[in-house]
């Protein structure tokens, strides 16, 4: 017979968890992993602009913490192509404290990057 597998129940926060024959529970996307920074990052910057973030468009460890490109919407326009999008480069601590932010490029929503 094969062995049991560990029970999956949703936590409170949304997360898949597992539970372990030990009582513990681990968090699939738990803290300190790549999805939490960048949670943490466009939730801390969008507190501190006021501006809903659109998306991280990058993200990579540093040996510090984490720095994250978070996409804003800085002015909302008619048609929305020419609305304005700004990228803000965020810092993070290993605890995921925002220790600093920068707006890095402003550009309008429908403008192509033709770095490359």
């Amino acid at each position: 017979m094969a062995p049991a597998e560990p029970a999956k129940r949703r936590s409170s926060g949304g997360r898949s968890t597992t539970g372990s024959a030990s009582g513990e529970t681990r968090h699939r996307s738990g803290k300190g992993g790549a999805a939490w920074a960048m949670r943490a990052a466009a939730e801390q910057l969008q507190e501190l602009l006021g501006r809903s973030p659109e998306s991280v468009s990058a993200l990579k460890p540093t040996d510090d913490g984490w720095e994250a490109n978070v996409e804003v919407l800085e002015l909302e326009r008619v048609p929305e192509t020419t609305s304005v999008m700004a990228s803000y480069r965020v810092t993070l601590s290993k605890e995921g404290d925002l220790m600093a932010y920068e707006r890095t490029r402003r550009y309008t929503r429908g403008q192509i990057d033709r770095r490359g």
